[in-house]
């Protein structure tokens, strides 16, 4: 099954930020049990080649991999789909026409993505338009819920058709909320209010979460995709233990 057939049927799916913009990084990430690997451009500083060289990385370790942009305007998504990734989480989906929108820059309509034959993604020219066109009717489309705006008006995101699945940015409605922690009532409920709303819409909700321990939880109310860590992290604790051995 492919990484979007097993997203849609809501099987337990795990996967990690990638911070660095090395494909050294995303190379050894791809010997991993995880199932996809998500590109931070976001937040980090991934540029157009450094997605280029992290992507070609990834396919050729067999990993799937996911594209954060830093928005959801077109050139952006056309870009990491270009490149080869298998989807993308699109951040600050905070209405049924953003999420529409996203969508359509997705695929290939009329004023959806602009069509090239000669990229990755579409074999550089050896696929032929109909064979690239069907193939790309595949790619993973997310929208990341993380405003009040897009909680607010969670049901009808949730019922955007080609939305594959709805992600929770529960650190940023902390912020958006005011709130303290992430575990202040006023986000756990947020969280809960997106995680019905994909349910009841049939749609896969996946969240980032900063405890491994709280997967059963948010598992057993119907979320299936979780982002844990990142390279970063691995990096920083594996130190840790290391110098926590010797002193040992």
């Amino acid at each position: 099954m492919s990484f979007r057939e097993r997203l849609v049927d809501g099987e337990l799916l795990s996967g990690t930020w990638v911070k660095t913009p090395h494909p050294h990084v995303v190379e050894v990430l791809a010997f991993s049990p995880l199932d996809v690997l998500v590109l931070d451009a976001e937040h980090a500083p991934f540029d157009r080649g450094g997605l280029d060289q992290c992507i070609l990385a990834a396919r050729a370790g067999g990993k799937p991999v996911l594209v954060r942009p830093p928005s959801s305007a077109h050139e952006q998504i056309l870009n990491a789909l270009d490149l080869g990734a298998d989807g993308v989480i699109l951040p600050h989906i905070r209405t049924a026409e953003e999420a529409a929108n996203a969508v359509k820059a997705c695929h290939y309509t009329t004023g959806g993505r602009g069509y090239a034959g000669s990229s990755r993604a579409a074999g550089y020219t050896t696929k032929g338009m109909a064979k690239h066109r069907a193939d790309a009717k595949h790619v993973v489309v997310i929208a990341q819920i993380e405003d009040v705006e897009g909680v607010d008006n969670i049901n009808a995101i949730a019922a955007v058709e080609g939305i594959d699945a709805l992600f929770i940015g529960r650190a940023d409605l902390t912020i958006a909320y005011a709130a303290e922690t992430p575990d202040d009532a006023v986000v756990v409920e947020a969280v809960d209010r997106i995680v019905a709303a994909g349910k009841a819409a049939g749609r896969t909700t996946g969240m980032f979460l900063g405890r491994v321990a709280d997967v059963p939880q948010w598992r057993d109310k119907g979320a299936s995709l979780f982002i844990l860590g990142s390279d970063h992290d691995f990096l920083l604790q594996g130190a840790a233990r290391l110098a926590e051995a010797v002193k040992a």
